[in-house]
């Protein structure tokens, strides 16, 4: 999909295991909060996806109580390519995350837990990146995360989003309870 400028967005691609729980949660509700204007394509894939499957129930309805539409996903497993084209990945644990640098080596400047980008942009702020749109602003705040990895410590588990997969409500609430506030941190910074 070419941009009205003629260049293609910038690519955010979120990953997680069977890609029906976590990634397409972060994926929906990023491109949510982004809005459409944002020139920014936001995806996902699993590591061990649950190829063409919908979002699990218990997280499309979550998704649907915060005015974010479910319908029309289907679950993809991640390959070397979508990684290589993606500008930003956001894997949902630091498990995910050595898949993904495993796979695509090249991509590991530009791979971050969900949780790890979240704190990191967080602790830039938005005042650090230059005036333009929300791609511009990822584009400029890719960098700085990456040169803030290490600096800004937490807990290795803080990094994880909870897999809510194969337990109950509970279980799920948790895993939406780690994304929603990492997502919306994330949009505030680059939506300045």
């Amino acid at each position: 999909m070419e941009s009205d400028a003629g260049r293609r967005p910038y690519t955010v691609l979120t990953v997680c295991t069977g890609n029906i729980c976590r990634s397409p949660v972060v994926e929906r509700l990023l491109a949510a909060a982004l809005g459409p204007s944002a020139d920014v394509a936001v995806e996902s894939a699993g590591v061990g996806a649950v190829v063409g499957a919908p979002v699990a129930p218990l997280m499309a309805s979550r998704l649907g109580a915060a005015g974010v539409s479910p319908d029309g996903f289907a679950a993809r497993q991640v390959v070397e390519s979508m990684l290589r084209e993606a500008d930003l990945v956001l894997p949902l644990t630091r498990r995910h995350r050595a898949a993904v640098v495993e796979l695509a080596p090249a991509v590991v400047r530009r791979t971050f837990t969900l949780r790890e980008f979240a704190r990191l942009a967080d602790a830039i702020g938005p005042a650090a990146l230059p005036a333009g749109t929300p791609a511009d602003r990822l584009a400029a705040l890719v960098p700085l995360a990456a040169a803030q990895r290490g600096l800004k410590p937490a807990r290795p588990e803080d990094d994880d989003v909870v897999d809510p997969w194969g337990y109950d409500d509970a279980a799920y609430e948790a895993s939406w309870n780690q994304i929603a506030p990492a997502v919306a941190t994330i949009a505030r910074v680059v939506t300045g």
